[in-house]
């Protein structure tokens, strides 16, 4: 007869400080693992689109910046097409990669990516999306990842649209996905807890 064994579930763990050991050694001083600390950059000289930045800080429940936090985005190119081997509707732009990732800062919090405005894509039941970032945020007390969106508030008629932005029903709500242009930047600051808390999504 087979013995039967009980095993315990591990401890969760938060990111705590070995995020950035784990994903930008370099960032923190810890040289010779890799050459230079993936996705720090996302566009080359031929990159097609118009250039941008997107920064922000991250804030706790108790409004205090979250100064050791790590974030990563992905999105699609100028024309709409993801840099993916699951990209079936074309050939995305190849001098731009798609995905990036930023430490935020060690003594202010921020966080800053150098990228390009997005073009539509398409929802699972083929409405258009507005032009948006999907963001993976981690940090001191967050368990698993948090992923949540940015949409750009100089696109109006095309959030009004978004099938993802509109099945938010609170318009309050809705308003913490929107990031604010000031020339050339977008300003999206992410709450992970409180009156002002970033809808994150479950996928």
């Amino acid at each position: 007869m087979a013995q039967a064994f009980l095993f315990k579930e591990s401890a969760s763990q938060t990111a705590g400080p070995y995020v950035h050991i784990g994903c930008t050694p370099n960032f923190v001083g810890i040289s010779g693992v890799y050459a230079a600390d993936s996705g720090l950059r996302m566009l080359s000289d031929g990159t097609k689109g118009e250039r941008i930045r997107i920064h922000g800080r991250i804030f706790d429940g108790a409004n205090d910046i979250v100064k050791d936090g790590l974030v990563e985005i992905w999105q699609a190119d100028a024309e709409g097409l993801y840099n993916s081997p699951n990209e079936t509707r074309g050939a995305a732009d190849p001098e731009f990669v798609g995905w990036g990732r930023q430490p935020t800062d060690l003594e202010t919090g921020h966080f800053a990516f150098d990228t390009i405005k997005p073009g539509c894509v398409p929802a699972s039941d083929g409405r258009m999306q507005a032009p948006h970032i999907s963001l993976w945020v981690v940090a001191r007390g967050i368990n698993l990842g948090l992923s949540t969106r940015l949409y750009f508030a100089d696109e109006p008629d095309a959030n009004s649209a978004d099938p993802v932005l509109t099945g938010i029903a609170d318009p309050a709500r809705r308003e913490t996905l929107i990031a604010v242009r000031k020339g050339d930047s977008y300003l999206f600051d992410i709450h992970l807890q409180g009156a002002l808390e970033t809808v994150f999504f479950d996928v």
